[in-house]
Order: structure tokens, then C-alpha cells, then sequence
């Protein structure tokens, strides 16, 4: 079986499936040799007295060389592991008093339970990404049915039309920009994309609704904390702003303003987009629908992305429909 990639060990939901992993180990070899079950509790106490700082001290040192995965192949990226977890086993020994010249004394059983830790790792996450290639399959064609709705391409071309005589520069580059936005939403979307490229995308979008819509849409950008290095799944806010302009400002009657703002907080991005909520009638059913499998689409891929980290939420609050996502910060490499 070829192995996996190594994971981002900066993830809080890798780090965790590691620790129950270990453990659920140290768990079962202790109960293959256990031969009381008088002594199971006090044998159980000594062993994670051994296998926790030696656990801990690997998570964190594979914290700090996480960035160098990016850099490794495969095979080089566990056998990184690998040393990791058997130099701080080794570490861990030495702080209870083992002597490193004493040779005859050296942790063998200990050094090889790391290395047999390190194969589990790299056999589960290898397992699991295979289990989850369908649904990251499924998931990008869901990002492209999430795309943006046909009736847009027809309504901007005839926005461009209707002032190509009035103003032929605008029209000009409104047809460069409408180009420039399709050429990335039709290419292959497998990698992650920087914040600052998706916020250009964005204003590119929102630019041509406006040319659409005219003074009936306004927009706020607050994106003066935004860090534009910062690491996202390719197309996870357009398709947010389409549906603040589709569900929120077409069926207003009048004028409606849409709000972005992106901001770090601590190790994490946080974005936020505001929009009109109309009030809700038999017509916005559909709206509604159209509204919730979007969010449950970019919710899917935050998650395979991001894993427990990602959080996204939506609801109402005062006349506005607000959409709220906070993601760790990762620098693109």
C-alpha cells in the first residue's frame, strides 16, 4: 500500500486521532500481557506515565517541523515521523533517569514501541485519506455545480451590450474581467489558493454585479487585517457573495449593501459577510434551498480542508443575514 502524504500535524483534529491512536495501542499491549486484573489499573497508571511525555513531546516537536513536510516526499515525510517520535521517546527515557552511555540499559522495547507507533500513524492516515477520496471527489462536484448560475453569464453580457455605446473602455473591461473570472472558475481546483487571490476573484465578481445591477448594489470592503497569505479552498467566497446578491439584494425592491470583512484573530482568519434579509414569502422558497446547499457545500470542504478547525455559521440577527467563517491561519509556503 503506497503511503499517504503526511498530515499537517498543526491540526488540531490530526493531533487528536494521533493521541487516541497511541494510546488505544498502549491499550491493547497492555492488555495482552496483562496476567492480572488486580494490577491492571496500577500497570495502566505506569504505562501512561511512559507513553504520555514521550506522546506529548512528539506532537510538539512535529508542530514546530511541520512546514518541512510540504518540502519532503512521502517517504521522507514519516520517515521524519519516525525519527521524531523515536527521539523523544528516547528523550522522554532520559528524564527518568536512564543513563545514555549505559549501553547494555538503552530502551530498546521502548525505541521500537515509537517506531511501531509511527507505522500505525502512517497506516491509518494512509487509510483514511483513501476512504475519503470519494467524498473529496464529490465534493469538487459539488464546487462545481456551486459555481456561478448560468443566468449571470447572460445577464452581464447584456449589461455589456447595453453600454458598449455609451461607454466602450468600461464595456472593455468588463468583458476582460468577466474572461478573467471564468478562466479560474473553470480550471482545476485541488489545491488550496491564497486569501488574497479569492478576494480578487471576489471584487472581480462583485464588480460585475454591479455593472448588472447598477446603484441597487452596494459594497463594504473591510479587509484592512486580512492576511492575503493566508491558505483557503479555492472558490470559498464567491459562491457566499452570489447568494448575498441573488437571495438577498435582487428581490429588494429598492437598494441593498453587501458586507465583507475579513480579519485575523490570533492563529485564525475570521470572514464575515452581511447581506438584506428579505422578508421570507412562498416566492423565496427556492431562494432558500439554493441558499442552504451552498453553505453546506463550502461547510464539506472546510471540513476535508481543515478538519475540526474550520467552523463556518449562518443565521439572521437583526434585519441582516450574516454568514461567519473562521479558519486557522496558514501561510502559503
Amino acid at each position: 500500500m503506497r503511503p499517504a502524504r503526511a498530515p499537517d500535524w498543526r491540526n488540531l483534529g490530526v493531533m487528536l486521532r494521533t493521541v487516541l491512536l497511541v494510546n488505544a495501542l498502549a491499550l491493547l499491549a497492555l492488555l495482552a500481557r496483562n496476567r492480572s486484573w488486580d494490577t491492571l489499573l496500577l500497570d495502566a497508571m505506569e504505562m501512561a506515565a511512559r507513553v504520555e511525555p514521550a506522546l506529548l513531546m512528539s506532537l510538539l516537536l512535529l508542530y514546530l517541523v511541520a512546514p518541512l513536510f510540504a518540502r519532503l516526499p512521502v517517504r521522507a515525510g514519516w520517515a521524519l515521523v519516525a525519527l521524531c517520535a523515536l527521539a523523544c521517546t528516547m528523550a522522554a527515557e532520559a528524564m527518568t533517569g536512564w543513563a545514555i552511555a549505559d549501553v547494555k540499559a538503552w530502551p530498546v522495547r521502548e525505541a521500537l514501541w515509537a517506531l511501531l507507533a509511527s507505522a500505525a500513524a502512517m497506516i491509518y492516515f494512509t487509510v483514511q485519506e483513501r476512504a475519503l477520496g470519494p467524498a473529496i471527489a464529490q465534493a469538487r462536484l459539488m464546487a462545481l455545480s456551486a459555481r456561478i448560475r448560468p443566468h449571470f453569464l447572460f445577464n452581464s453580457l447584456n449589461a455589456v451590450l447595453g453600454i458598449m455605446r455609451v461607454d466602450p473602455r468600461r464595456a472593455e473591461r468588463a468583458l476582460e474581467e468577466l474572461s478573467d473570472l471564468f478562466r479560474v472558475l473553470m480550471r482545476e481546483n485541488r489545491e488550496l489558493v491564497t486569501l488574497g487571490e479569492e478576494l480578487a476573484l471576489c471584487r472581480q465578481y462583485m464588480e460585475l454585479e454591479k455593472l448588472r445591477l447598477g446603484d441597487r448594489l452596494g459594497v463594504v470592503w473591510q479587509t484592512d487585517g486580512c492576511p492575503p497569505d493566508a491558505r483557503v479552498p479555492p472558490l470559498m467566497l464567491q459562491p457566499l457573495l452570489e447568494n448575498a446578491v441573488y437571495h438577498g439584494v435582487e428581490p429588494l425592491a429598492g437598494n441593498g449593501e453587501v458586507r465583507v470583512s475579513v480579519t485575523r484573530s490570533g492563529t485564525d482568519v475570521v470572514v464575515e459577510i452581511d447581506n438584506p434579509a428579505p422578508p421570507r414569502d412562498g416566492q423565496l422558497s427556492a431562494h432558500g434551498s439554493g441558499n442552504r446547499m451552498a453553505l453546506d457545500n463550502i461547510r464539506e470542504r472546510l471540513m476535508l480542508f481543515f478538519d475540526l478547525e474550520a467552523q463556518l455559521d449562518a443565521g439572521e440577527q437583526d434585519g441582516l443575514y450574516r454568514v461567519r467563517i473562521r479558519f486557522p491561519y496558514r501561510a502559503a509556503m
